[in-house]
Formats: structure tokens, C-alpha cells, sequence
């Protein structure tokens, strides 16, 4: 038993892990290297991330360089990042590609912060997906006669406050996301 409550935190902060990627790519007021490192870039046959074909850094609070590592796949990197719907217009300087990173427009601001709430969405259903299963098996080995009554209160009160603490991990993520979002 408890190894499935390890388990169960193990899966939940997996969770928690992915949504926190998820929110570095979503554009706050300044450049960060993970608003772009995601973009896939056709290069070499297939479509790879970004980072793995390039070099990103933030040199200026409005400004991404990338480097790709191959040259010849400057123009490639370049197009990837203006086709990635992100509102970027990035310019090639020799084996370099500057992505100038806008102001965000107040219109900007609140499609961003209705992402960030449907990746906050779809992570509260990871966790619940999680506590359920959890739930489903602490059933099954009281059905099976493998724990007590009295256990299967216990552990089932266990993952509930897994699932609340994370929950609420996760919200004050949100939260702190979407302020970042509101500042100008």
C-alpha cells in the first residue's frame, strides 16, 4: 500500500513537472529561451525541437538569438519560428537569427492567460485521472479481501491529500503564471 501511495505522488508530481514546462513556453513580458525552444524545425529529413538543432539564448529583456549548430540551417530555423504561430518575426544575420520579442498588447495578454488556464485544466484532470486510479485500486484489495475497512479509509484519505496538496501546488502555479501575464 505504500507503494502505490509512492507511486501515486510519483505520477502527480510528473504531472505538476509537465505543466511547469508547459507555462515556461507561454510568452510573459519578457524573452526567455523556452518561449521558443519547443519549435519544431524541419531540418536533416524530420521535424526537430528547436533545441535540438540550435542554440538559444536571451541576451536582451525583448531579444532571443539563436545559433543553429549547422549553418546551412539558418533559414530552416528561421521559418520554423515565423511559422510557429507565436507572433514572433525573426531576422537572419549571417549564421544568426534574432527573434525580437513584442510588447504583449492587452488582447495578447488575456489569450495567454485563457492558455495558461486550459494547461491548468488539463493538468487538475491528470491529477483527479491519478487519484481515481489510485482510489480504484485501494477498492479492488478491500474487495479482495487484502485490507481492512479501517485501511481503506486511511489509505483513501492518504491520496486525498496528495491530490489536495498538489492541487493546490498547482493553483498557486496558475496564479503566479497569470500575474506574471497581468504585469506591464
Amino acid at each position: 500500500m505504500e507503494q502505490l501511495l509512492t507511486q501515486t505522488k510519483e505520477k502527480m508530481n510528473k504531472a505538476l513537472s509537465h505543466l511547469d514546462e508547459e507555462l515556461k513556453g507561454v510568452r510573459t513580458g519578457r524573452a526567455t529561451p523556452a518561449l521558443i525552444e519547443g519549435v519544431k524545425v524541419a531540418v536533416y529529413g524530420s521535424p526537430l525541437n528547436l533545441r535540438d538543432v540550435a542554440s538559444v539564448n536571451a541576451p536582451e529583456p525583448r531579444m532571443l538569438l539563436v545559433q543553429p549548430w549547422d549553418p546551412n540551417n539558418t533559414d530552416a530555423v528561421a521559418k520554423a519560428i515565423r511559422e510557429a504561430g507565436l507572433g514572433f518575426n525573426p531576422i537572419v544575420e549571417a549564421n544568426l537569427v534574432r527573434v525580437p520579442v513584442p510588447e504583449l498588447t492587452e488582447e495578447r495578454r488575456n489569450e495567454l492567460t485563457k492558455l495558461v488556464s486550459e494547461k491548468a485544466e488539463g493538468a487538475r484532470v491528470a491529477l483527479r485521472a491519478i487519484r481515481r486510479e489510485a482510489m480504484e485500486t485501494i477498492d479492488k484489495e478491500k474487495k479482495n479481501s487484502q485490507i481492512s475497512e479501517d485501511e481503506q479509509k486511511r489509505h483513501q484519505e492518504q491520496v486525498q491529500k496528495i491530490t489536495d496538496e498538489d492541487m493546490k501546488t498547482l493553483e498557486e502555479r496558475v496564479k503566479s503564471k497569470q500575474a506574471e501575464l497581468a504585469q506591464i
